[in-house]
């Protein structure tokens, strides 16, 4: 079984890397030629210089751990789905057969590989992805002068003893600090009692905000000679809170380039503060799903070792394996969004592409494999 194994394992590991191989190259392609039009542009004002092709190839290149990661369980199922045609096309796979290699027997070996296929899909998408896209964003951010996450830029909010705040951060400078910073106040009965606005702040030492050339305006409406405000400059306001610094981060990234452990601590924080995190909460789930897909994709390529065909190429199969694996993707981006507008189970919306094809892989293994 040893040499079965070491057989079966190297045809599908070396089919897979070139299939993953091709892939990558095609993204990274596509990345290139959209980062062409920004080469030549950068904010030259500030010291940083021009973005440049060097730097283009450097940006698009830390984007690739981010592209195998959503790409590894389709390779899998493309690369196994070759191997198992082609040795269904050659009788190896019968002769292996008449070796004693049953079909409980081949589907063990085949999670077995699925199984590193997984730790791998998860180590890339927990720790390697979030880390090169980061630098990536931090690269960009040099010449662009700014890391956003859109026009609102990003909201956080924390409960207190005796108010509630608010913060809006508009974007991250390249070295860490917060841009165009506003920071509303409200008492118990939910009033509004202040507004704060910074052009920038950063992160004191013991985690309190610090906000340079800060603007206050206390609202007092219930003042026995009318409403008033009062309005305040300082040219350093310091002001002690909990949101940290991996918080603002987090919130200025998309929730697919987090890890899973930064997004459970983010879960944490809104569930705290009262708000919504059903987006969140999907892709939390989705990212522990979604390696497992790997075991999935092998137990669903196993059935084409089991066709009889001899004359006839194995490109329609091959095929196959590349819509099956497109249609995977589709479908796990699909239910997530559904699931967020329909505000499902985020579990159910995370792992309900996993189990259809799971229920269409064990089907196809009972009636191709199971009736031999």
């Amino acid at each position: 079984m040893k040499t079965l194994r070491s057989l079966l394992y190297g045809e599908v590991l070396v089919a897979v890397a070139f299939v993953t191989l091709g892939f990558v190259a095609l993204f990274f392609f596509f990345d290139f030629v959209e980062e062409l039009r920004w080469i030549g542009s950068g904010a030259a004002a500030d010291g940083n210089g021009t973005y440049r092709l060097t730097h283009a190839l450097a940006y698009v290149g830390l984007l690739v751990p981010s592209h195998l990661y959503e790409l590894l369980p389709i390779t899998v199922l493309i690369g196994a789905i070759y191997v198992m045609a082609r040795m269904a096309q050659t009788s190896e796979f019968t002769i292996l057969r008449t070796s004693g290699l049953g079909p409980w027997r081949a589907l063990r070996m085949l999670l077995g590989l699925g199984l590193s296929f997984t730790l791998l899909t998860f180590a890339i998408g927990d720790y390697l992805a979030p880390l090169s896209d980061r630098s990536a964003q931090l690269l960009k951010a040099r010449f662009q002068g700014r890391i956003t996450t859109g026009a609102t830029g990003a909201w956080l909010k924390e409960k207190q003893a005796t108010s509630d705040f608010a913060a809006n951060v508009a974007a991250f400078s390249p070295e860490g600090d917060m841009r165009e910073v506003r920071v509303f106040e409200f008492d118990a009965q939910g009033y509004l009692i202040s507004v704060m606005q910074a052009p920038a702040a950063r992160f004191a030492t013991d985690g309190a905000w610090e906000l340079e050339n800060a603007e206050r305006r206390e609202f007092d409406v219930r003042a026995s000679e009318g409403a008033r405000v009062t309005r305040t400059q300082h040219e350093r306001y310091r002001w002690v809170n909990g949101i940290s610094r991996e918080m603002v981060s987090t919130a200025l990234l998309k929730p697919e380039r987090m890890g899973t452990f930064d997004l459970f601590r983010y879960i944490q924080h809104l569930d705290a503060n009262g708000q919504t995190a059903q987006r969140y909460e999907i892709e939390f789930w989705r990212k522990v799903f979604y390696p497992l897909s790997c075991l999935v994709m092998v137990v669903l390529a196993l059935p084409f070792a089991y066709l009889h065909f001899r004359a006839a190429g194995i490109t329609a199969y091959v095929f196959a394996g590349v819509m099956i694996g497109i249609s995977f993707f589709l479908l796990n981006n699909v239910f997530g969004y559904i699931g967020n507008i329909n505000n499902w189970e985020p579990w159910i919306a995370a792992s309900a592409p996993g189990l259809l094809y799971s229920l269409l892989s064990l089907a196809a293994f009972g009636w191709l494999v199971l009736r031999q």
